[in-house]
């Protein structure tokens, strides 16, 4: 309801609602300082707090991604990269570089030692190389591998290179020796066991008796399965292996140490110590000439720089750096994993240039 009320001291007339008239704020201060404010201001804080939780959250998924990066870059196992240690001061302008052969001899190895020769190669300070073994010997394609990569090292650089023995270098590890120029072994070396060896499980009791598995073969010719794990060998098996596999190895193996001690053997000779593929001590080795001399490290580094015509240089070797896949390899090599390929190979024989009684 509307009224009219006369100012009386200024003679106007005031239109508005009846009613007492509004009272004034407490302590003076007006009606928009009070509940809009606080709420704009608690609106604020929330707003830059969500700002850095946001921030925060990218953060973390950038970071968690750049771990998941380097964890797959240690995976691969940087095969290719390897460090330098050195081993023996001296000039870096003259250098002699350390190759390692060592455990029994595989595929992987064979990549490795490739790797080695490669930096030594690509190294030009590299006057001469020194083959480290120290192994009873592996499989007869990577031992030969091996083999051929320190012969083409020597032919195509022309630069020495000397096979240094320590411990165990026999079989498939005193085949990658005799490619080098000279072998010095330390006096405790066994070395020698020129000769190839076979072998593979008959589970044919434990299939048929104990677990009742009878095996079935599907052959398309009499030989095709030659030998198999599913029985026993007969006479004739055995001696077509002899004949088609552990004659061939071993010709291959007498032939490359006949070329490599060629100086000092002659092919009877060499043919004579593989008779019995048995193993030397480093001083039969000396009198059977398999090896050139007896001595240590300093010794093969004194021949090698007299071979390199230096009188002093730094002696490096290489190493692989540290990888997860390295732990993650040796995690897996101690499960048993029973798929095909590892029921295969327990039922393949094994041809191996190795030294059985490692």
């Amino acid at each position: 309801m509307k009224g009219i009320i006369m100012d009386f001291e200024q003679g106007n007339n005031v239109s508005g609602p009846i009613g007492p008239p509004p009272e004034e704020p407490i302590s003076g201060l007006s009606a928009s300082q009070f509940p809009v404010k606080s709420a704009r201001k608690g609106a604020g804080w929330r707003i830059f707090w969500g700002i850095i939780l946001a921030f925060s959250v990218m953060a973390n998924i950038a970071l968690f991604l750049m771990l998941i990066g380097v964890v797959a870059v240690f995976a691969t196992g940087q095969r290719s990269i390897l460090t330098e240690e050195v081993i023996r001061e001296g000039p870096v302008k003259n250098k002699i570089a350390m190759v390692t052969v060592q455990g029994i001899i595989h595929g992987e190895m064979a990549g490795d030692v490739y790797r080695q020769l490669k930096v030594a190669r690509q190294d030009k300070r590299v006057k001469a190389l020194i083959v480290r073994v120290n192994s009873p010997g592996g499989t007869i394609s990577a031992s030969d591998q091996i083999y051929m990569e320190i012969q083409k090292f020597r032919k195509e650089e022309n630069r020495p290179v000397i096979a240094f023995m320590q411990g165990v270098a026999a079989s498939g590890g005193y085949y990658t020796s005799v490619a080098c120029e000279k072998i010095i072994a330390e006096p405790t070396t066994i070395t020698g066991s020129i000769g190839v060896i076979s072998w593979y499980l008959v589970v044919k009791e434990l299939l048929e008796e104990k677990l009742g598995v009878l095996p079935v073969t599907i052959k398309s010719g009499r030989k095709k399965d030659w030998p198999s794990s599913f029985r026993e060998p007969t006479q004739e098996e055995l001696q077509y292996m002899q004949d088609k596999v552990i004659k061939p190895a071993l010709d291959r193996f007498v032939e490359v140490v006949a070329e490599g001690r060629k100086a000092s053997l002659t092919l009877d000779e060499v043919k004579s110590l593989a008779e019995d593929a048995g193993i030397y001590g480093a001083q039969e080795a000396v009198e059977e000439k398999l090896i050139d001399e007896i001595g240590y490290l300093d010794e093969a580094i004194e021949l090698a720089k007299s071979l390199a015509g230096i009188e002093k240089a730094q002696v490096v070797q290489y190493r692989k750096p540290f990888s997860f896949s390295d732990l993650f390899s040796y995690r897996k090599s101690i499960l048993l994993n029973l798929d095909r390929a590892t029921l295969y190979e327990l039922g393949t024989p094994q041809i191996l240039y190795l030294w059985s009684a490692y």
